[in-house]
Parts: C-alpha cells; structure tokens; sequence
C-alpha cells in the first residue's frame, strides 16, 4: 500500500508495518544493517495531520509510534516517526483496533492525534481521569472503519 492509502483508509490506533522492499542485511553488517532497521519496522498509527497550501506548501502526514523507552516505570524518551503521503516505502495495515475498544483523541486544525487506545470504555474512563488532555474526545470503535459520534471530557461550563 502507498503512505496516502494509509493516511486515507487506516483507522488511528492500528499497527502499520513499512518497508523499503530490501532484503534484510546479515546480522554481522552493523551499519547495513541500522539503516535496514531505520525504513522497515512497525508502528501505531497515532496522528493525522492534513497538508497545508500557499506560500509554504507540505503535504499531509502521518506519525507512527513506534515505542517508549525508559527505565523504573518512566517515560524519558518516545520515539515517533512522521511521513508524508508521498513516501517512496510500503506500507501495511497489520492490525486494527477491535470493536468495543475506545480510543482517546484530540483534534485541532486538521490535526487528529491518538492519546490512549483503552480496551473499554471503562479503561478509557480511568486513563482519561489520570492524564488530562485539553479538548479530548473518546471514540468507541464499533467496526474496523467506523467510530460513534465523540464523547467530549472535561467539565461542563
């Protein structure tokens, strides 16, 4: 699949696998072997962001989550790769989100990004009361390719 079927088509929260089409290099060539690793590898769809026109053109993008380091139970470091549609590598849906799972997320100009993917709405419920996020929404995944209309947190004014 090209990097715009999955900006287009990938629901946020799935596991998507990219590859430069390469065979992969003997363990015993380090640095082949790095950059190997650097265009094929698999990561969590967690943002969408539209492309923008005018005087300073760019494309649309997506990132993907592709893991947290740390030690001790903390975070000191997440690693995120971002494309652009027009991305020369391959791209593969490996999995989706399953119904009844409920994705935390924030959308703002034209931007959509994946906080949480909580196995129930119950889950997400906990998880939003722990990490506050300024105009968060839940989603409930009824279908691979459909949501329900957002819940919005915070208070009411």
């Amino acid at each position: 699949m090209s990097a715009q079927h999955i900006y287009d088509s990938a629901p946020l929260g799935s596991l998507i696998t990219f590859s430069n089409g390469e065979p992969r290099p003997p363990q015993r060539f380090t640095r082949k072997l790095r950059a190997w690793n650097d265009e094929n590898g698999m990561g969590r769809l967690v943002e969408r962001s539209a492309g923008h026109s005018g005087r300073f053109a760019s494309p649309a993008t997506f990132a993907l989550h592709l893991g947290n380091y740390g030690s001790q139970g903390i975070i000191t470091m997440v690693v995120r790769r971002i494309y652009t549609v027009t991305s020369q590598l391959r791209f593969e849906i490996a999995d989706q989100p399953k119904a009844g799972m409920v994705r935390i997320l924030s959308r703002r100009d034209g931007r959509e990004e994946l906080h949480h993917l909580a196995p129930d709405f119950a889950a997400a419920e906990a998880w939003a009361a722990e990490h506050r996020y300024h105009g968060a929404v839940m989603e409930e995944v009824m279908t691979p390719d459909s949501v329900v209309p957002p819940v919005r947190l915070g208070r009411a004014a």
